[in-house]
């Protein structure tokens, strides 16, 4: 008896109490499946089984036979289980528990009706491959429903994030959207702004973060910042990558937490960076325009001289501010004698009128530090000095330290 011409009788009259049995042992030894087999869905489950193993008699007969009906049928299923919540390894092992019940009591028809040994190996054989070509079927459609779901996922919380940051914000939308995404509203949160192109940050700093990509960029809504260990849990989950952290706000101020990261990861430098302690340099980022007109007007009397000379008498003077106007230090600094650092001053003396007044230093400090950054496309400089002066004017870097007189 050939496999090829008369295998497909002996194994259809067998095929009802197959499927049976296969589903009875997929109840009894996947649980996940007990409960779903419950009820009238058994019946669909066992018909379905049985439709399958029709289709491999006629296969087995016929290779050409095959039906792509009965194909996206499997496809189907595999789509199914994912949204049902349960696992792909779940389903693969009810295929495998289906061979394995087919493959007994295949022999057994074959050998009661004398069909010989070399064609039940090759029957074994294609059962096997059978069950491959369904897991490989149903991994499909989990795999394509699994996307469509992630792509839904991402759908739905880049329109929450759009909805936060909408100026004016619209509460009942923006609650509408959190709970289209599955995210419950915190009462403050802040802006993450990311170089990364992945969403995938959220869930690497909390499950109660949300993120999406949006205008280029991965923007993530981050609640409790203050909480113990979350500033390490955004830096942990930055890694080697470009962030900024906005203010701390109620809900109706998210835009504007997302507008102050936006501009820290743009003007300063630095992996993991905190716009509340860059307030200083966000103010003079905010107007580039303006600042740019500010210090082409303080530092004009400058320009005119060559650029060696104009380059050392810049360097002075922002050593100057910075150190409050002691020559000493000035001196130590820029590693020259302290008698050079005077005659520098001379000649600033006869360019820059006031250099006395704290408000005319005040301005060239912001002139000098706006110049660093709306000169060049380079992150702004923002290390901090670590004394004031009696005016109580802002410190600043090298650029924007107010000198004592």
């Amino acid at each position: 008896m050939g496999a090829q011409t008369s295998i497909g009788d002996v194994l259809r009259p067998v095929l009802p109490e197959v499927a049976d049995e296969i589903v009875a042992v997929i109840r009894a030894e996947l649980p996940p499946y007990d409960a779903a087999f419950a009820g009238p869905y058994e019946q669909v489950i066992r018909d379905g089984v049985e439709r399958a193993l029709r289709r491999f008699a006629d296969v087995v007969e016929d290779p050409g036979r095959a039906d792509a009906v009965d194909r996206q049928v499997n496809v189907g299923l595999g789509r199914g289980e994912f949204r049902q919540g349960r696992g792909l390894d779940v389903l693969l092992a009810a295929y495998r528990i289906g061979a394995r019940v087919a493959w007994r009591r295949f022999v057994a028809a074959g050998v009661e009706a004398g069909v010989p040994a070399e064609d039940l190996y090759s029957l074994g054989e294609a059962v096997f491959a059978y069950i491959d070509g369904l897991s490989a079927e149903a991994a499909e459609g989990y795999a394509a429903e699994q996307s469509v779901q992630a792509g839904e996922t991402q759908r739905l919380r880049r329109a929450l994030i759009r909805a936060l940051v909408r100026e004016p914000i619209d509460e009942d939308e923006v609650r509408a959207a959190a709970e289209a995404a599955g995210w419950a509203l915190p009462a403050r949160l802040a802006a993450l702004v990311s170089d990364e192109a992945s969403e995938r940050i959220a869930g690497r700093i909390g499950a109660d973060v949300v993120a999406a990509r949006l205008d280029g960029q991965t923007v993530a809504f981050v609640p409790d910042v203050r909480a113990p260990g979350r500033m390490a849990q955004i830096a942990l989950a930055l890694g080697e990558r470009r962030g900024a952290l906005g203010p701390e706000v109620g809900l109706h101020s998210a835009a504007q937490s997302l507008a102050r990261a936006r501009l820290a990861l743009d003007v300063v430098p630095g992996t993991f960076v905190q716009a509340e302690e860059h307030l200083a340099d966000l103010l003079l980022a905010a107007d580039r325009r303006l600042g740019s007109e500010l210090a082409d007007r303080v530092l004009a009397p400058l320009d005119d001289a060559p650029e060696a000379t104009r380059a050392r008498l810049t360097e002075t003077l922002e050593a100057w501010l910075d150190h409050q106007g002691r020559v000493e230090a000035v001196a130590q600094a820029l590693d020259i004698h302290p008698q050079t650092v005077r005659y520098r001053l001379g000649q600033l003396r006869e360019r820059l009128d006031r250099l006395e007044d704290p408000d005319r230093r005040f301005e060239l400090a912001v002139a000098l530090r706006t110049r660093r950054y709306t000169s060049s496309s380079a992150p702004i400089q923002t290390t901090m000095p670590t004394s004031t002066t009696a005016t109580s004017r802002p410190t600043s870097t090298r650029t924007g330290g107010v000198a004592a007189g």
